[in-house]
């Protein structure tokens, strides 16, 4: 009688228990064969140390950073997408953000972006999701809008141009660009029109839709987009907002945009779902936003329902002064977490070493680590942090004969 035949998808779902980026023991074979130096250390360091956030565990805590890729057409996520994610979850890495997603066509940055505006925009975005799953990894997705900064062109042709201005005939909508007060972030960008109280309702009804299909295409994750100058942020910050209503002003008048749309989701995204948000610290600009607002902030939005305050900065206003520097952005996690105990924190900004993973995630900086393009240069940077810090961790079975070896043997 002939073996029954098993379905792909099956297989891969079989060779992944435990899935990859999981600190396993190594057997005695491996050890013999120079693939560890002996037993893993007890305890395991901290970036290799699971995270449970309400319903979900998450087996490391090296995640992948939302990142704009210009890939779409209309919104819908291509085979591009599918390959590009799918390699950070056969490669380890716990959770990874799909990037900032439109919920609204005019709330994309680019005529390229993904949108998750319509139904149909489901279907693609969810075999992202079911291919990364088959990983173990924990898929999230950033919801974003953005505002007075859209339609522009993607990074490729940045320098191309006098402008960052994409037109009509470009498949921009530089007749429909909006913020909460009518100041254009540099005359690179449209002058934005100040939204109508109906305006917000109707945004902030636009994240609710997002957020019921993100749950319809599988996504454990959303993360919301308020930082870098974008909507959520543009009515955060006094530089760009400067209306004299209710959503403007005070500081509590300023956050309630973005904590009407976080108690609107948390109505329709499930329970065991755990929601994120993005913000930018600073605006390293005085008279702006600052980490005393953040910390405020996370205070406020803690008790509303979301999880992990994802630390990030700058983005809303030209004048800035960003003291780049390796993990520049790290010390405004930490002040969020020693602040906000009852939220978590993640670090995110030039983090392109395992020695920084280990240095913040065992200083108890941030309770995780979000990398960027230091996993566009390496997707396998949860391996090779593994095999810096002394960690065995699970290979997709596929890809273990690369296994780096701590030592070289014949055995």
């Amino acid at each position: 009688m002939s073996p029954a035949i098993i379905k792909s998808q099956d297989f891969y779902q079989s060779q992944a228990n435990p899935s990859p980026g999981t600190a396993i023991e190594p057997p005695a074979v491996s050890i013999a064969q120079g693939f560890a130096q002996g037993p893993n250390p007890n305890p395991l360091p901290k970036a290799f140390q699971p995270l449970t956030i309400r319903n979900y565990t998450i087996k490391n805590r090296i995640w992948v950073s939302p990142m704009c890729t210009y890939s779409s057409d209309d919104g819908y996520a291509t085979d591009f997408h599918l390959s590009h994610y799918s390699q950070y979850a056969m490669r380890g890495a716990g959770l990874i953000v799909v990037e900032a997603t439109g919920v609204l066509p005019e709330g994309r940055i680019t005529p390229n972006c993904l949108g998750i505006w319509k139904d149909e925009h489901v279907e693609n975005l969810s075999r992202i999701v079911n291919h990364a799953h088959k990983y173990g990894a924990v898929m999230g997705i950033q919801l974003g809008h953005s505002g007075r900064k859209g339609s522009t062109i993607p990074l490729h042709l940045y320098g191309t141009r006098d402008t960052l201005h994409a037109s009509d005939r470009e498949g921009g909508w530089p007749n429909n660009i909006y913020g909460p007060s009518p100041i254009a972030y540099d005359d690179q960008h449209y002058t934005p029109r100040e939204m109508t109280i109906a305006d917000i309702g109707a945004v902030q009804q636009a994240f609710v839709d997002a957020a019921v299909r993100a749950d319809k295409a599988g996504f454990d994750v959303i993360e919301l987009h308020g930082a870098h100058g974008y909507l959520i942020y543009e009515f955060l910050s006094p530089l760009s907002n400067h209306r004299t209503d209710s959503y403007g002003g005070s500081f509590d008048n300023r956050v309630r945009f973005l904590v009407e749309i976080i108690r609107k989701i948390r109505q329709v995204w499930p329970k065991e779902k755990p929601l994120f948000v993005r913000v930018s610290a600073t605006d390293w600009v005085e008279g702006g936003w600052t980490i005393d607002d953040t910390v405020a902030l996370a205070r406020i939005v803690s008790a509303e329902g979301v999880d992990l305050i994802d630390c990030s900065t700058a983005g809303n206003d030209p004048r800035q002064k960003i003291p780049l520097a390796p993990g520049f952005q790290v010390p405004f996690a930490t002040a969020v977490k020693e602040q906000v105990p009852e939220i978590l924190t993640g670090a995110v900004g030039l983090i392109t070493k395992p020695s920084q993973v280990s240095e913040i995630t065992q200083n108890d900086k941030a309770d995780v680590v979000f990398a960027a393009r230091e996993f566009l240069r390496n997707p396998s940077f949860v391996l090779s942090t593994a095999h810096e810090l002394g960690v065995y961790i699970k290979w997709a079975n596929q890809y273990e004969r690369g296994r780096v070896k701590t030592k070289y043997s014949f055995n």
